[in-house]
């Protein structure tokens, strides 16, 4: 494994912010450029994170996991943090082959834990559906998988979220975020999260700071303009008699989607767990690291 000097700003400004013995490392894969930290040694656990953020949001357990004896792999999702902004290849099939083939770049070719969260819960989940073989564990952290439950969700009409279709939008969003992105987050984090000191005004100047980016804010907004085409590859998958083989752990903030995440997998995860962050919106692994990784760790092992 080949660590690189940073090359972009965004590398540049959280190298100082890496745990002790990680390092960055930036490959060219799938036809685009994935950033990601990586660190320990060890069976390799793979942490995919939400959109606005980036690997980062793993940083509180990024050492205790490594600590554990993991090979510990985060990568920033294909156009965000410091991975490429690329044309196409948003949806969540192709982001798994991104993390597969970075994998594969980084000699980590045994079967992995993969951990989700938000958007990278779904790409975990097309990746378990895609490489079965590869997922020893699959972990399932705050959102509602495309095809199984998102759908309900996303409609404002029947209560559900508002951002979906305001995100999916074809370029309204960025000109409306563009210059107003911390004013945005702010008000995002505090109302997404149960805990608002999650978000010191120092961790929302560093994400602010990975959106600024030159086409950043589009970059985060593909990932929600393919989310029905990403529902209808996973709903085809199962109406084909597709199931996850291996075992999967959803887990859920109390204050979020709690237990939802586990009821709407039941047809297609035979061997899923329901675990439930006490006093957690839906940023669990900033809001509440150390219940997270408690939940982690016996599952993982």
């Amino acid at each position: 494994m080949t660590s690189t000097t940073p090359q972009t700003p965004y590398e540049q400004a959280v190298a100082e912010d890496l745990p002790e013995g990680f390092s960055q490392v930036v490959r060219e894969v799938n036809g685009t450029l994935i950033h990601s930290v990586i660190g320990g040694a060890g069976e390799p656990v793979v942490l995919l994170h939400g959109w606005p953020q980036t690997w980062r949001e793993w940083r509180h357990i990024l050492r205790p996991l490594a600590d554990m004896g993991y090979t510990v792999v985060a990568p920033d999702l294909r156009g965000t943090g410091g991975s490429a902004v690329a044309e196409t290849g948003y949806d969540k099939d192709t982001q798994a082959r991104d993390v597969h083939e970075l994998l594969q770049s980084l000699g980590l070719n045994g079967p992995v834990r993969l951990v989700g969260h938000d958007i990278g819960g779904m790409v975990a989940f097309s990746y378990a559906r895609l490489y079965p073989q590869q997922v020893h564990r699959l972990v399932l952290a705050d959102l509602a998988v495309p095809g199984y439950g998102l759908e309900d969700i996303m409609d404002p009409a029947t209560g559900g979220y508002f951002h979906f279709g305001l995100f999916m939008t074809p370029e309204a969003p960025e000109l409306l975020f563009q210059g107003n992105e911390r004013a945005f987050l702010s008000w995002w984090f505090a109302k997404m999260s149960a805990d608002p000191k999650a978000f010191p005004s120092e961790e929302i100047d560093v994400i602010v700071a990975s959106l600024r980016a030159p086409e950043a804010l589009r970059g985060g907004f593909e990932h929600y303009r393919t989310m029905l085409d990403d529902g209808r590859a996973n709903r085809a998958w199962g109406d084909a008699g597709g199931v996850l083989t291996m075992p999967v752990l959803a887990v859920g903030g109390e204050h979020s989607v709690g237990p939802y995440l586990a009821r709407s997998l039941t047809a297609v995860a035979p061997d899923v767990t329901t675990a439930v962050i006490a006093d957690s919106g839906h940023y669990i692994p900033d809001e509440r690291p150390e219940a997270l990784l408690a939940t982690l760790a016996p599952f993982l092992a």
